[in-house]
């Protein structure tokens, strides 16, 4: 008994196996999908609305960098919220509303967004804000005038134009203040540059307004000073730094308090800060709170809460439980026919088991596969005691025939005449007869059939047929013929051409009564040879026609091996026409006669070749 296949290699056990998988690497997948494309797109919504929300605080502060109040902010407001499609409110420290873009009485969200003071500000604000903090657009009494405004645009001309010689491209940008600066394709400004090769230093030098301002900041910073004892130079300012666009970075301090102590110069740092500031306060509106949405709660969030998450892991073990179970039927089923081919492959070969044919998919084909199988090899095992059978009785015969003479003549009941050696040697004959039959089909069999093949005219073959038949034909009154195209070649193995026809021709003359006929005929068609031999015997039965090349088949059982052959002539026909790469097939109509044809591959004649 074979052992029992271990559950790890069962068929259904792999399915399911890689069902499992295939499902957790799906679940997995789609679930880690779903995650990074909702997180990318929250992330992309929060950037968003991040850039959004600094878009509307760098619009208000730069309103409120270049008014001294609030007043007249609401269009502002009003137009920026139907952009963005966002409320905006704007409100005093004390939530004293300034502006609201939604109906009177909305309710404000809990938390301000956002604080509006151009005078201290962020990067994001504003570029140029970096270091101070101060909104750049604030410019108070640094404004220049429009003189001195066009003055400095004509020499920061040409410093472009001389720039340009040099093959340096630089821009003309204004400031907020009205202070040209040169700005190359990059983005960085080029004054630096410009003063040392094509300046004059004249587009760094203070104006007019400039030296006021800064006289005024001057005495605000020494007052600051003295509060501390510590003192300064008159001119705290000297030049203009047009690199930067913020006024607290923009004109260049001189050394005073920075010869002293590191608190000094903190001190100084500190004191010049709080001085621009409060230089600058009366031109900028006051500080307000930004509101960004609307109603009592903030904007919900995605949040993958214990509940959800537990909607996950639900979904994701239903999907998966699902797939088990499916896969389990299917595999069921799958396997059923499976094992009922295994039981019926185990049972006992002489047994033929079939196995029902219930699906019409793979495992039915297999199955109907099988079946045809178990059909053949029973067929094959009835063919093959037959042939056993036909065999001994084929041997059998001649044998005892011999043995009994032998035996006769040994006792001296018979003397050994010339006609007993005679009838002795016939027997004899007969048995090598059967004995090269079946070596011959043994051969074939087993693919040892020699050919010797060579160019072979179909004319001279039917020629040396006839001659070899011709006397047996004239004992039995039979009239033996032969048509042939003279330009008919075969590459062939002549003895075993010879050896067919010989079978066929013999078979017909046993066949065909007195003053009948047996006619070889050839023709070429296409590119085959057609050669048929035909009687006018008596025929075959329909019912017969598909048995005559079995071996040891007889149309009348009642025929002796010496009336009717051995009954192998016509199984060795077939066998030889098929090493030839041809075939044969056998027509007949009782009472008529027979007709057997073979189709050989042609070949030229060797003179054309």
């Amino acid at each position: 008994m074979r052992p029992r296949i271990p559950l790890r290699k069962r068929l259904l056990v792999r399915l399911l196996v890689a069902t499992v998988l295939i499902a957790l690497c799906s679940v997995g997948a789609t679930a880690w999908l779903a995650v990074e494309t909702t997180t990318r797109a929250i992330q992309e919504e929060q950037g968003q609305d991040l850039a959004d929300d600094m878009r509307i605080l760098a619009r208000l502060s730069g309103y409120a960098a270049t008014h001294p109040d609030w007043n007249g902010v609401a269009p502002t407001v009003r137009a920026l919220s139907k952009k963005m499609g966002r409320r905006i409110a704007l409100t005093t420290s004390d939530r004293t509303l300034i502006a609201d873009s939604a109906a009177h009485g909305t309710s404000l969200p809990p938390r301000a967004a956002a604080s509006v003071d151009p005078l201290h500000t962020d990067t994001y604000t504003e570029a140029g804000a970096q270091l101070s903090g101060l909104d750049p657009r604030v410019v108070g009494p640094y404004r220049l005038t429009a003189d001195e405004s066009a003055l400095l645009k004509e020499i920061a001309t040409q410093q472009q134009r001389c720039l340009s010689r040099l093959g340096l491209e630089s821009t003309v940008v204004t400031t907020p203040s009205g202070r040209p600066a040169l700005v190359e394709p990059s983005g960085t400004a080029s004054s630096e540059y410009a003063a040392e090769k094509c300046g004059n230093g004249k587009l760094q030098s203070l104006t007019g307004t400039e030296r006021n301002a800064l006289q005024d900041l001057t005495a605000r910073v020494h007052a600051c000073l003295a509060k501390d004892g510590l003192t300064a130079d008159d001119s705290l300012f000297f030049a203009v730094d047009t690199t930067q666009q913020s006024l607290a970075s923009r004109y260049i301090p001189g050394p005073y308090y920075k010869r002293g102590p590191a608190t000094a110069v903190q001190t100084g740092e500190t004191c010049t800060g709080d001085a621009l500031r409060a230089q600058l306060d009366p031109y900028v509106a006051p500080v307000a709170e930004l509101f960004l949405g609307g109603g009592d709660t903030t904007a919900p969030r995605f949040d993958v809460s214990p509940a959800n998450k537990a909607k996950v892991v639900g979904a994701a073990a239903a999907v998966l439980a699902l797939t088990v179970l499916v896969t389990a039927v299917v595999a069921t089923r799958l396997v059923r026919p499976l094992r009922a081919l295994t039981e019926a492959a185990q049972q006992p070969p002489e047994l033929h088991v079939r196995v029902p044919v219930r699906t019409r998919d793979e495992t039915g084909i297999l199955a109907e596969a099988f079946n045809d199988l178990a059909d053949r090899r029973e067929r094959m095992e009835a063919q093959r005691k037959a042939m056993v059978s036909d065999i001994a009785h084929e041997l059998r015969s001649p044998l005892t025939n011999i043995r009994g003479w032998l035996e006769v003549t040994r006792d001296g009941f018979v003397e050994a005449d010339p006609a007993l050696l005679g009838s002795l040697h016939e027997e004899a004959m007969v048995l090598q007869r059967v004995i090269d039959d079946l070596q011959d089909l043994a051969a074939a069999d087993a693919g040892t059939l020699r050919l010797h093949r060579e160019p072979v005219r179909v004319e001279d073959l039917f020629d040396q047929v006839a001659a070899a038949y011709r006397v047996t034909a004239d004992t039995a009154g039979v009239v033996l013929l032969t048509k042939a195209d003279g330009t008919l070649w075969l590459d062939a193995d002549p003895v075993r051409m010879r050896q067919v026809l010989g079978n066929l021709v013999s078979n017909a003359l046993r066949h065909t009564p007195v003053d009948g006929s047996v006619t070889l005929t050839a023709w070429r068609e296409g590119d085959r040879a057609v050669l048929t031999v035909t009687d006018t015997g008596t025929g075959i039965a329909p019912e017969d026609l598909p048995h005559v090349f079995e071996r040891f088949w007889r149309a009348d059982q009642s025929r002796s091996r010496r009336t009717g052959g051995s009954g192998l002539g016509l199984s060795i026909v077939r066998d030889l026409a098929a090493a030839h790469s041809g075939t044969v097939e056998a027509a007949s109509t009782p009472g008529t006669g027979s007709t057997f044809t073979l189709r050989l591959p042609d070949s030229p004649a060797p003179d054309a070749g």
